[in-house]
């Protein structure tokens, strides 16, 4: 994203509402040159637009959490590809990385498909890519967008995939990653037990705080990919529990 769209974003996730006035005026750029940028922003699914303003998401969904240190989830997500080869099934959680793992594994793959629990997902990725998108069922969690619950393990009866996608909100060195929804956390451990191995996408100042409740991930070939500001200590944690570190 163009640094100036990247500081647009940044002071509109700062102050909530602005207007288009007032960006131009502290950007030093045309009126014209700002709604260039902020029809970008709108196109990403980041902000919202009114009648001289504009306006970040609510950051209590994924898609106003998108927002939020767009830049290095955007890498993170870009690095993940790479775990991803064309033909393959995968599992993609909740999540605003997993979000952007999931369009970009569509914008560059070829006959994949993405099993998921999370309907943001689902309408996010949209028609992008040949891309075929599996939603499981279960009961609708209207603020995370997510579906959860017993019918999630059911729809994954007989199914096996080679990787699946994870988002955390936290992170403690005696019990792990960890969200702030039970029956989200459930959801995540019902669909991570049909992958062989588990890939964890997060920001690095998730490590610098605990989350309500573990996820207790199943013992399984795992990966963490994060930015480069992740701290020594947490670096070190996760080589000790044999988890692989991969950095952007």
């Amino acid at each position: 994203m163009d640094n100036r769209a990247n500081g647009i974003l940044e002071m509109l996730i700062d102050r909530e509402r602005m207007e288009v006035s007032e960006i131009a005026k502290e950007m030093g750029v045309s009126q014209v040159t700002v709604r260039k940028y902020l029809n970008e922003l709108e196109s990403r699914g980041l902000i919202t637009r009114e009648h001289g303003y504009a306006a970040i998401k609510s950051t209590d969904n994924v898609e106003g959490r998108l927002a939020r240190h767009y830049e290095q989830k955007l890498r993170i997500a870009r690095r993940a590809v790479a775990c991803v080869p064309d033909g393959a099934t995968v599992i993609v959680e909740n999540g605003s990385c997993c979000a952007l793992l999931a369009v970009e594994l569509a914008h560059t793959k070829k006959d994949l498909t993405i099993i998921t629990n999370s309907a943001f997902v689902a309408h996010y990725v949209g028609e992008a890519g040949n891309c075929q998108i599996i939603l499981i069922g279960g009961i609708y969690q209207h603020s995370a967008q997510v579906l959860v619950g017993p019918m999630v393990p059911l729809c994954l009866t007989g199914i096996q995939v080679d990787v699946m996608f994870i988002g955390a909100d936290g992170f403690d060195p005696d019990t792990g990653f960890a969200n702030r929804d039970q029956m989200r956390a459930q959801a995540v451990r019902d669909m991570a037990m049909h992958a062989t191995r588990i890939v964890i996408l997060t920001e690095s100042e998730k490590f610098d705080h605990g989350s309500t409740v573990s996820l207790n991930l199943p013992k399984k070939n795992t990966m963490v990919i994060t930015d480069d500001s992740i701290p020594a200590e947490a670096s070190k944690q996760l080589v000790e529990h044999d988890i692989e570190l991969e950095t952007v």
